[in-house]
């Protein structure tokens, strides 16, 4: 532990745009902050177990092999002449071809969308190729360890409730995994249990909750990798619109969640100094006797770490696996949090009133 309690890396999902999370994890590791905690929801949920199911010297190894074998430069027409058809082409054949050890379209099934398949087979691609890179590329019997511990999110799809698997409670293994990543309609459920699960980005695609639902609540040093954005420029068209649409909706609620914590845990600091003062004779009575539960001393520093946009990004972001576009996500993500861990901004003094403190890094500084 470090003197800030456990260090917790949170993980978001968004296909392609993870490699902004391999970039994160490349920082921490050479400055020697290996995550004691690692929460992750679809990319976030892989790039998470690259993690935790790894020797800490093998970690960075394994991350840079995933990233490696699902790069799509291949072109499916041949070169492009025409200016700003080179990306739609490549888009194209991430969707009619799929990507190499990630996902591969699925045959098409006489009757098309309406066809009644069951929901293990009622997706456009398979997800076959992401569980053979994945078995070669995690260690299981190190995951069993739980040092770290990881945490994936994935929906129960008849339920429509948020679940969280941890390899504290439990066993974890492929389908853990797998089922965190599974994004409707495009990929499979996954059956954990007899039941069917989807991508946890499907319900919250930030799982920043899990570490203030923690029980018991520990000092933290949280780094929160966000690979959407969550504000952007008025769209002027469809196109534009669909993008911001779609940024809004898997930036999910992570700023109401941080903003509700912080106002929990001034509340809880307030107890505790209410309970502290408490006449011997009001701390006996039946009703106050639990006063103190309620009160906390604990510290959560959040490092918020915002993925910056590219200016060729559009709609189709997140399927963006070329070789530039996956190098360009990780040197963002490594120059970022470099700069933050020199800043270390964690090691101020901070309002003993608050229990959640929060350091951004914003996108926007990068320009």
């Amino acid at each position: 532990m470090s003197p800030h309690g456990q260090t917790v890396l949170v993980l978001q999902g968004g296909g392609a745009l993870g490699a902004y999370q391999g970039g994160v994890y490349e920082a921490l590791h050479e400055a020697g902050l290996e995550p004691d905690w690692v929460i992750g929801t679809s990319i976030g949920a892989i790039n998470g177990a690259l993690v935790a199911a790894n020797a800490p010297q093998a970690r960075l190894e394994r991350l840079r092999e995933f990233w490696a074998r699902i790069v799509q430069d291949t072109p499916l027409y041949g070169p492009v002449l025409w200016p700003g058809l080179g990306e739609l082409t490549a888009h194209f054949s991430t969707l009619t071809r799929g990507v190499p050890g990630f996902f591969e379209p699925r045959l098409p099934t006489w009757g098309g969308v309406t066809a009644p398949v069951g929901v293990d087979l009622a997706s456009y691609y398979s997800t076959a190729p992401l569980r053979e890179t994945l078995s070669e590329l995690l260690d299981l019997e190190i995951l069993a360890k739980k040092k770290p511990r990881l945490t994936v999110g994935a929906v129960n799809v008849p339920k429509g409730e948020m679940h969280y698997f941890d390899n504290r409670e439990m066993e974890l293994g492929l389908d853990h995994v797998m089922a965190s990543g599974a994004l409707p309609p495009w990929f499979p459920a996954i059956r954990l249990g007899g039941e069917a699960y989807w991508d946890g980005g499907v319900y919250s695609n930030t799982p920043v909750e899990v570490v203030f639902d923690d029980n018991p609540r520990r000092d933290a040093l949280i780094f929160a990798v966000n690979v959407w954005q969550p504000t952007g420029l008025e769209p002027e068209s469809i196109w534009q619109v669909m993008g911001r649409q779609k940024d809004i909706q898997f930036a999910s609620r992570a700023d109401s969640q941080i903003a509700r914590q912080k106002q929990i845990h001034h509340l809880r600091r307030i107890i505790r100094e209410l309970s502290k003062n408490l006449s011997l004779e009001k701390k006996n009575a039946a009703h106050l006797q639990k006063l103190d539960t309620w009160g906390c001393d604990t510290t959560m520093h959040v490092v918020r770490l915002l993925a910056p946009a590219l200016a060729s990004e559009d709609y189709w972001k997140d399927i963006d696996f070329s070789s530039a576009g996956i190098a360009a996500r990780w040197q963002a993500g490594l120059e970022d949090a470099r700069r933050m861990i020199a800043d270390a901004p964690w090691k101020a003094p901070v309002d003993p009133m608050e229990g959640v403190v929060v350091h951004e890094l914003s996108a926007r500084t990068n320009a």
